[in-house]
């Protein structure tokens, strides 16, 4: 539940405090709350260009940040203790006020002009004081005094929301009906969407512009807080090996550093592309499309991300890590954003690509030269985000398998994550081979390179007992034809193999039904897909992400019960499906990794205390 504290009438919005969620997924200039496993309290200072009259520029202008990075001493010398030196700092007067959207918007606001918002995600809310809306709505901004909430207007329903939820609109004198149906939002109310009259110039050379300028100067302002980042905290903190080890940096930073240069990179060629003389007339489609790869970088980043949360929140205990971190950022002169905020930069910027071709693609004649390129371009960083969501499933669900490996008896050779990271199908076979030919029944788990079989236990058919594996690498899927099979000598129905391309081995797999052959059948077929797509995507998981999978799944049991893993538990996880990202509204599609998070589920907080295959 969202903590707010707003007077009634709503009408003091200093008076507003607490969190506004998780971030909007805005550029990443935006430093709102924003979670991937993990919160950040920071200042918004900026979302985009509000006009052709009024561009980034004028919003970052009017925050005084210095721009500029030198080479500088060492933090920490001859200075005496960080907590003196971190006092001495704000006594010196070396502040740096955030806010600076937030004072062009609200002179603009007080001049008379009107501000627009985008909704990224919907605002549910059972306060009369809030304003509710649905994704894709477009709310006037009435007041963005206060940093987390704003307050708006809908038609005739005003109210408080939170700032994290929008974006400001790039061009502002768009007329009001373009907006009104979303790429997909066929369901969209129109009476959602305010009207107004007098609409401006409907000029799409212009408002291409002004998406083109947006991407370019984002993404300068990206690299800018990335520099901040490697050079105002992870070289500072190479200097104290009495505080950070290698292994905390990494798991802070991640891959941090090899983003700055991969960026830098980018933005060199993104440069090229842009016709300085017609702006509208830029090709920036092909510079996405010729990166796209390298943009799978931000995997790694996303992925660690939460355990980046979790080191900053074990280090924020002790005194000494805040007074050094804010120490760090005044001497780099950063905006006023913690650490985390910072960090939380990457995550939200992979997921603005997409929309920001989006937009650029909404502006783009069929008939510029640009239009494939750009569309091609939004499909590609569609995919990259997609593609990071998967990945970041697949890390989760290995400490599913570890758990699940530890809940075996007498487990036998290599772990199953050394080769597999997905479970794909299981269910109880009758198995016959050469070396047993009498049918033995038997619990078969299909993961992807493997499939593992047990034995149930004839008193406790809770717990299983290991009794094989099969490389499923060097193994050829044969549908078996009802009647008498030539290999074993038998009559056989419902039936399969699994025969061995580099010898002689052939294993007869029996089920009670045809659909449940069918199933098998299509999960092998799953499980090849699977591999190629891992191999094409070079998806692979680290021997310490490995590790600690299997270190949790070791620790011992708080109800001293025998290891077992519960059947719902089974049950629940043979019924995930893969995240499918819904194609309705473009906002969703893109935003998935950085969401605002509902109310946290206490099914898997509970799940050491279930035991599977419960008869």
């Amino acid at each position: 539940m969202r903590t707010r504290q707003c007077p009634s009438d709503a009408m003091n919005p200093h008076s507003c405090s607490g969190s506004s969620g998780l971030s909007s997924g805005s550029d990443s200039d935006s430093s709102s709350c924003l979670g991937w496993g993990g919160a950040a309290t920071a200042t918004t200072t900026g979302r985009g260009l509000l006009s052709r009259y009024w561009s980034l520029e004028s919003l970052y202008s009017a925050t005084v940040f210095n721009n500029g990075s030198t080479s500088r001493p060492s933090l920490f010398d001859d200075l005496g203790s960080d907590e003196d030196f971190y006092d001495e700092l704000h006594v010196s007067g070396h502040r740096f006020v955030g806010g600076g959207e937030q004072l062009a918007i609200n002179e603009l606001i007080s001049d008379g002009s009107v501000v627009y918002a985008e909704a990224l995600w919907d605002h549910v809310t059972m306060d009369d004081g809030e304003l509710g809306f649905k994704a894709g709505s477009v709310i006037e901004v009435m007041d963005a005094t206060n940093k987390e909430w704003w307050r708006g207007r809908i038609v005739d329903s005003k109210g408080w929301f939170p700032a994290s939820f929008v974006r400001l609109r790039v061009n502002q004198d768009e007329p009001m009906e373009d907006c009104v149906t979303k790429a997909g939002d066929k369901d969209q109310d129109p009476r959602n969407v305010p009207r107004r009259n007098g609409i401006g110039s409907n000029n799409k050379d212009q408002m291409r512009t002004n998406v083109i300028n947006e991407i370019l100067n984002t993404e300068k302002h990206y690299i800018k807080h990335l520099k901040d980042i490697c050079e105002g905290y992870i070289k500072q903190c190479r200097k104290r090996d009495d505080m950070f080890t290698e292994e905390q940096l990494w798991t802070i930073f991640g891959n941090i550093e090899e983003i700055y240069k991969f960026q830098k990179k980018f933005l060199k060629t993104l440069e090229k592309r842009i016709n300085k003389e017609a702006p509208h007339l830029s090709e920036v489609g092909s510079c996405f499309l010729e990166y796209q790869t390298d943009f799978q970088i931000y995997s790694e980043y996303c992925n660690n991300h939460p355990n980046a949360c979790t080191e900053l929140s074990k280090l924020s205990k002790a005194k000494k890590y805040v007074h050094f971190f804010e120490t760090c950022r005044l001497l780099q002169k950063m905006i006023d954003i913690s650490i985390d905020g910072f960090l939380l930069t990457p995550v939200q910027k992979i997921c603005k690509y997409p929309l920001q071709l989006a937009e650029l693609l909404k502006y783009t004649n069929p008939q510029h030269r640009d239009y494939t390129n750009v569309e091609a371009a939004l499909d590609a960083m569609k995919n990259v985000a997609k593609l990071i969501n998967e990945r970041k499933r697949r890390l989760e669900n290995i400490d599913k398998i570890a758990q699940w490996q530890s809940s075996i008896e007498d487990w036998e050779g290599e772990d199953i994550l050394a080769r597999s990271s997905e479970l794909i199908h299981s269910g109880e076979l009758t198995k016959i081979s050469h070396q047993q030919p009498k049918g033995q029944q038997r619990i078969f788990f299909l993961f992807d390179h493997q499939i593992v079989y047990c034995k149930k236990d004839l008193l406790r058919r809770d717990i299983l007992y290991y009794k094989g594996k099969i490389n499923m690498d060097d193994m050829e899927v044969v549908n078996v034809d009802d009647g008498k099979d030539k290999d074993f000598n038998i009559t056989v129905k419902n039936a399969f193999k699994l025969q061995s391309k580099v010898s002689e081995e052939i294993h007869l797999f029996l089920t009670k039904k045809p659909e449940h052959k069918q199933r098998w059948l299509q999960a092998f077929e799953e499980e090849r897909k699977q591999v190629h797509l891992d191999k094409e995507t070079g998806f692979s998981i680290s021997e310490i992400q490995k590790k600690q999978a299997m270190i949790n799944a070791s620790k011992p049991h708080p109800s001293g019960k025998p290891k077992a893993v519960n059947r719902s538990y089974y049950d629940f996880w043979m019924k995930q499906k893969h995240p499918t990202l819904p194609a309705d509204l473009p906002q969703q599609q893109v935003f998935m990794l950085a969401e605002p998070k509902r109310k946290p589920s206490n099914f898997w907080q509970n799940i050491s205390r279930l035991t599977p295959f419960r008869k």
